[in-house]
């Protein structure tokens, strides 16, 4: 099979990807469940969002994968339109996002593992709900405590089966615990190759013996809540990450590391005081490079290791 890569506009050669931010969002809807920590929501309009996305393009950017789910407020339509206005290399997520967010139409404890899988198989090759618009990541599947609950176990083992049959990757969420050991166990009990897995959100908990845990086993480790500043501890967290980032190249796992910055909030754009689609560019990166960080390992994590994950592999 020729390699290649699929956007929301369709096939596109694995060389064209360029920089890429592996794990974003251009509009999502966290607010609808009352309650929850994570009462969030990204409504910009599109004059807004080509905007910032355009500031990214013009920095050296080239493709975002947008990883909002259904029950979030996933929008084929909305992406291609973003591909087409900006010039941007757009891949959108399959799958869904963590048992409190799982659309009520999914019925996903009522479901089998394989119906589930045939769902995502489908969209693969057919696109979403007659728009001929197809996924090209399976992600962010995630786990909504430090533990995959039953249901949440259902959908990681049908993203693992779903990622056989179509060569797409899976890339997680699970935060502030090693819970993504437990999700990549899932995907290798169902014989998906870890190579093929992205364990995100490293960064919302720095701890080497973790993440040696996951990189060991051949899985990828993604840090993308880089620039996030939630609470106070976001800014004064970042040069520990930043050592740890450079203790992970010393040992040698460059081609197993990702960055991104999870833009998943209107606080978060440039146009309300944030860093926009931006913060690697104009922040991170320099910081990595005062870090000895060279332009290499740089471009391994930015533009060949997302490249890697995103360019189908040959289904099982």
């Amino acid at each position: 099979m020729t390699p290649r890569v699929m956007t929301v506009s369709g096939p596109i050669p694995p060389e064209r990807l360029g920089f890429t931010l592996p794990h974003e969002h251009t509009r999502i809807a966290l607010w609808h469940l009352p309650g929850r920590y994570d009462y969030w929501e990204l409504a910009a309009g599109e004059d807004l969002i080509d905007e910032e996305l355009n500031d990214f393009r013009r920095r050296g950017g080239a493709t975002v994968v947008d990883l909002t789910l259904p029950g979030v407020g996933r929008n084929p339509e909305w992406l291609r339109a973003i591909a087409s206005r900006t010039g941007l290399n757009v891949v959108m997520g399959c799958g869904w996002y963590r048992g409190p967010y799982y659309p009520a139409e999914a019925r996903i404890d009522r479901r089998s593992v394989d119906d589930l899988a045939d769902e995502l198989v489908a969209e693969f090759e057919h696109g979403v709900s007659g728009t001929g618009i197809r996924p090209g990541i399976i992600g962010e599947i995630g786990s909504d405590k430090p533990w995959v609950s039953p249901v949440e176990e259902r959908v990681h083992r049908a993203a693992a089966r779903a990622a056989l049959r179509t060569g797409m990757a899976v890339t997680t969420h699970g935060v502030q615990s090693t819970v993504g050991e437990a999700q990549l166990r899932i995907f290798e009990e169902e014989g998906l190759d870890p190579a093929r897995v992205v364990i995100g959100h490293a960064d919302s908990w720095p701890d080497l013996d973790h993440f040696l845990v996951i990189l060991d086993r051949g899985a990828n480790l993604e840090f993308d809540f880089l620039g996030h500043r939630f609470d106070a501890l976001d800014e004064a967290r970042e040069p520990r990450i930043i050592e740890l980032i450079v203790e992970l190249l010393e040992r040698g796992y460059t081609d197993q590391l990702l960055l991104s910055q999870d833009v998943c909030h209107d606080k978060q754009l440039k146009a309300n005081g944030g860093f926009g689609y931006t913060f690697l560019q104009q922040h991170f990166l320099p910081s990595l490079r005062t870090a000895a960080v060279g332009e290499g390992e740089i471009g391994k994590m930015t533009v060949d290791n997302p490249r890697r994950l995103l360019t189908l592999a040959d289904p099982a």
